[in-house]
């Protein structure tokens, strides 16, 4: 599960790749993605060439950014997911309004050669983008640091 879950975060690889290449179910890689990703965030992010130093926070980053110098590329990305169960309140949520499927996204900032600081919370696919960036607050963390 670790081994599938490091990658995905790595590569972006799709799910259903995933699962091809691992000889399991798409299901059972969403699964591993999703137990494995809080307990990663939990632990922070690694800074490169700074051994010891781990951003935990949405401001830890925005504020080693600032310090250091860091040019941040910020992405949204959308992963196919199974439709909710029927009946269930928010299910339409999930569908993706760009590719129409049900999806789920993640904001995920990283430094200018792609090695990844922070890695936003799931949310339901049919959220914009801007929208994440305000309730995740990384628009405030704009404002609070205009260099970053």
């Amino acid at each position: 599960m670790l081994v599938v879950a490091l990658v995905h975060l790595r590569t972006q690889l799709p799910h259903a790749a995933l699962a091809e290449l691992y000889g399991v179910g798409r299901s059972t890689v969403t699964e591993a993605i999703g137990e494995i990703r809080p307990l990663l965030a939990d632990r922070g992010f690694a800074v490169p060439d700074q051994p010891g130093l781990r951003l935990r926070t949405l401001a830890d980053v925005f504020a080693y950014a600032d310090a250091q110098g860091v040019t941040l590329r910020i992405d949204g990305t959308e992963t196919q997911v199974r439709r909710p169960k029927a009946h269930q309140p928010g299910r339409c949520a999930f569908v993706s309004g760009k590719k129409k499927q049900n999806a789920m996204k993640t904001t995920t900032i990283s430094d200018g050669q792609g090695r990844t600081l922070w890695s936003g919370a799931d949310r339901p696919g049919r959220m914009h983008d801007q929208t994440a960036m305000r309730t995740e607050g990384i628009a405030e963390q704009f404002r609070l640091h205009p260099g970053g």
